[in-house]
C-alpha cells in the first residue's frame, strides 16, 4: 500500500473547491472563502486507512497552466468539481478537464478521477442523470458524489472515496464494461488460491477456508459465516462449492461480488497479503527481502524450510511415489511466472527408472539453489508463498547464513551441512561421468542423456559419521590459463585424470601446482577410467610419486563402467575430507598397504585399546548397572569399529 495520498482539487472557478477544503478541516461553512486554500496534510492517525493525506486546491486566477500540470502529474487522484445547479460547470468536465487530464497522464497508469457535485444544497433534484453517461463513457472515473459545502453533506465521504480510489483502485481489478475481472487479476487470485489449497484437491475446505481468513484479516470465520459464504456462492453458481468446499470458480466469483459492492477494500487486502502491489505484480520486497551474507559464509535452508519444501512435494505427488512426474512439475510451479527448472536439472539430482525427480532429488535441487544463488531462492519461495503458509515475516526466515570458515577450521568443527567440491581435469578425463556417478548412474546410463541436457553441477546426499550432508560437485571447464574465485572457492577439490591418456595427469599436476600447493584446500587425486589400461603418464613424476611428495593421499581408482550404480565411497571420503580440512593429511584409502594406512591403523588401534582399558576400569568397577551398560558399549564400539 502506498506510503501517503495526494488529492488534487480541479474545476471551473466558483464550483466551490476552496469551500470544500476549508469545510473538511473546520468541520464548518467558512464565511470567507480565499481564493485559493493552501496544502494541507491529514495525518494518519485520523485518516480511516490510516495513511498521511495530502490535500491541494487549484485557482485559475493565482496559478498559470503550467503549475497546473506539475500538480497533474503529482497527484494520485483528481477530484474534478462541479456545481450541480451549473450546467456549463458539468459541461467543462467532458469538453476541458477530462481531456485536459488524459493530456498529461501517461495511458497505462492514468490517475482515478472522482465527479464532485458540489451546492447540492441549493437545489431539490440529483445531477446523477446528466453525470451517469459521463461515468460510463470514461473507465477512469472511479465513483461520484453529490455534497454541500455549507451543510457539510457527504464532505468526509469524498475524501474517504478519493483516498480509496488511490489505495484500492478499481481499474486492475474490474473492467465495468465487461462486468467481469481483468485477466491479471484472475491470475493473481488464481495463484492465491492455489497456495491456500494446502492438500490440492481444487477445494478450500472449512479448515483452509479459515487459515486464509486469519491469514489476510487476522480473524477466523464463524461457522455460521462460512456457511452463509458457501450459500451466497450456491445461489449464484452451480460449480461453486463442491464437497462442502469453496471451488477456484466459487473463489474467483466472491471477489467479483466484493468488487460490484464498491468493497475492492477486501481484494486488495488478499492481493497485498499475498505480496501484490498496485499493478498486480509481486513487488521486490516481498520477493527479494533483505538477507545479509558476510564473505566467506555459506547459505543453507533450515529444518522448517525442509519441511515446508516437504509438504510442498507431499502436495504435489498425486501418486505417492516418491517422485514428481512432469505433470507434477508442472502443476508445481503453475504458482510461478515462468518454468524455473530446465531438462538439465533431471541430470543435476537423483531421478528414478524413469527420469522423474525423486523426493531426495527435489530437496538436493533446492539445497542447490540456496547455495548457489540464495536470491533465486527467495524468489522462489516467495511465489510458494512460505512466509504465508509459515507464517513467517519473509522467506528469509527460512535461510541459514553459516559462520566465517576461518572460525571453522579454528575450532576444528563445522555446522554446514552443504559441501562444495570442485572438479578439475583435462578435456576427456572422466569429469562429466564422475557427476553423474553420485548420481547412481553408470557409463551405460550416462550415454542415453542428451547433450543439450548436461549439466555442470551434481548434489547428493552423504554420511559422514552418521551424519547425513548434501556434497555438491561442480565441473570446472579445463582452461588453466584462467581459473575464476568461483573455480577455486571450495570446500575440496577433485582433479581427475585419465589413467589410459598418457597426457592427461600433467594438466592435474599444473593445476595443484600453481592454485593449490600453497592453499588450505584438501585436494584429492583421481584416477579415472580404472578399468582401462594404465599407460605410463608423459610427466617427471608418476602420480603417486607426485602425491607422496605433495602429502596427498594416493590417486584414488575410480570407474564408472559397471553392470550396477558406481560406488560411492569416493564421494563420502570428499565430504569427509571438506567436513575435516585440518586433517587433510591423513591418509583415507584402505588398502591396508601403505605407509599412511598403517600409521592410521595403528592409531586406531591404540585408541580402541585405550578405550576398552577405561571403559573397564570405570563402568566394570564401579557400576552396578554392568548388565545394561555392557550391551550398549559393544554395541558402540562396534559402530566406531565399523567407522
Amino acid at each position: 500500500m502506498r506510503k501517503d495520498v495526494r488529492i488534487l482539487l480541479v474545476g471551473e472557478p466558483k464550483v466551490g473547491k476552496t469551500s470544500l477544503i476549508m469545510s473538511l478541516v473546520s468541520e464548518e461553512f467558512p464565511d470567507d472563502v480565499p481564493l485559493r486554500a493552501e496544502e494541507i496534510t491529514i495525518p494518519a492517525d485520523v485518516t480511516p486507512e490510516r495513511v498521511p493525506t495530502h490535500i491541494v486546491d487549484y485557482s485559475e486566477a493565482e496559478q498559470s497552466d503550467e503549475q497546473l500540470y506539475q500538480e497533474i502529474s503529482k497527484a494520485n487522484v483528481i477530484c474534478i468539481v462541479y456545481s450541480v445547479n451549473n450546467k456549463k460547470s458539468i459541461e467543462k468536465v467532458t469538453s476541458h478537464w477530462i481531456p485536459l487530464i488524459n493530456d498529461r497522464t501517461d495511458k497505462d497508469s492514468r490517475v482515478p478521477l472522482i465527479l464532485v457535485g458540489n451546492k447540492s444544497d441549493l437545489v431539490e433534484h440529483s445531477s446523477m442523470e446528466t453525470i451517469l453517461p459521463i461515468m460510463n463513457q470514461y473507465s477512469d472515473i472511479e465513483t461520484c458524489v453529490e455534497c454541500s459545502a455549507k451543510n457539510l453533506k457527504n464532505i468526509s465521504e469524498l475524501f474517504y472515496y478519493a483516498q480509496k480510489a488511490v489505495l484500492h483502485p478499481t481499474g486492475p481489478l474490474y473492467c465495468p464494461e465487461e462486468k467481469e475481472m481483468k485477466p491479471s487479476c484472475i491470475k493473481s487470485l488464481t495463484r492465491i488460491f492455489k497456495v491456500s489449497d494446502l492438500d490440492n484437491d481444487g477445494i478450500l475446505n472449512d479448515k483452509e477456508l479459515n487459515f486464509f481468513q486469519r491469514t489476510c484479516f487476522n480473524m477466523p470465520l464463524a461457522p455460521q459465516a462460512l456457511e452463509d459464504v458457501k450459500n451466497v456462492v450456491r445461489k449464484n453458481m452451480t460449480d461453486g462449492v463442491e464437497d462442502n468446499g469453496l471451488t477456484l470458480k466459487g473463489f474467483l466469483f466472491l471477489h467479483t461480488l466484493f468488487i460490484q459492492r464498491g468493497r475492492h477494500e477486501t481484494t486488495w487486502t488478499v492481493l497485498r497479503r499475498f505480496g501484490y502491489d498496485d499493478d498486480l505484480e509481486l513487488h521486490q520486497e516481498y520477493l527479494f527481502p533483505l538477507l545479509k551474507i558476510p564473505a566467506d559464509c555459506t547459505t543453507e535452508l533450515n529444518h522448517n524450510a525442509y519441511l515446508f519444501l516437504q509438504s510442498v512435494f507431499d502436495k504435489h505427488d498425486k501418486d505417492r511415489d516418491c517422485a514428481l512426474s512432469p505433470d507434477e512439475v508442472k502443476d508445481l510451479f503453475k504458482v510461478f511466472p515462468y518454468m524455473p527448472w530446465g531438462p538439465d536439472v533431471n541430470n543435476t539430482v537423483c531421478t528414478n527408472d524413469q527420469g522423474w525427480i525423486t523426493y531426495q532429488g527435489y530437496l538436493s535441487q533446492w539445497t542447490l539453489t540456496t547455495y548457489l544463488d540464495v536470491q533465486r531462492c527467495l524468489e522462489y519461495l516467495g511465489y510458494l508463498g512460505y512466509s504465508i503458509i509459515c507464517e513467517q515475516e519473509s522467506q528469509a526466515a527460512a535461510i541459514t547464513v553459516t559462520r566465517n570458515k576461518r572460525i571453522d577450521l579454528q575450532k576444528k568443527q563445522t555446522q554446514r551441512s552443504v559441501f562444495r567440491c570442485n572438479i578439475l581435469g583435462a578435456r576427456g578425463s572422466g569429469k562429466t561421468s564422475f557427476l553423474q556417478a553420485f548420481l547412481g548412474r553408470n557409463l551405460l546410463k550416462q550415454r542415453k542423456i542428451r547433450e543439450d541436457h548436461k549439466s555442470f553441477y551434481s548434489i547428493n546426499t552423504t554420511y559422514v559419521y552418521g551424519q547425513e550432508k548434501y556434497l555438491l560437485l561442480h565441473e570446472v571447464m579445463p582452461d588453466f590459463d584462467f581459473l575464476s574465485e568461483e573455480d577455486l572457492a571450495c570446500d575440496v577439490v577433485c582433479l581427475v585424470y585419465d589413467v589410459n591418456n598418457p597426457r592427461s595427469f600433467e594438466y592435474c599436476a599444473k593445476v595443484y601446482k600453481q592454485y593449490f600447493m600453497d592453499s588450505k584446500t584438501p585436494c584429492m587425486m583421481i584416477a579415472s577410467k580404472s578399468d582401462l589400461h594404465e599407460a605410463r603418464q608423459h610427466y617427471s613424476l608418476t602420480p603417486l610419486d607426485f602425491c607422496r611428495k605433495n602429502k596427498l593421499h594416493p590417486p584414488q581408482p575410480w570407474t564408472c563402467n559397471t553392470v550396477d550404480a558406481p560406488n560411492k565411497d569416493l564421494y563420502t571420503k570428499l565430504t569427509t575430507m571438506a567436513m575435516y580440512p585440518h586433517a587433510k593429511l591423513r591418509c583415507m584409502c584402505t588398502c591396508n598397504r601403505c605407509t599412511f594406512c598403517i600409521c592410521q591403523n595403528i592409531l586406531r588401534s591404540q585408541l580402541l585399546t585405550n578405550i576398552k582399558a577405561k571403559f573397564y576400569s570405570v563402568v566394570l568397577n564401579r557400576c552396578s548397572y554392568t548388565c545394561f551398560w555392557l550391551p550398549l558399549f559393544l554395541f558402540l564400539l562396534h559402530v566406531f569399529t565399523s567407522c
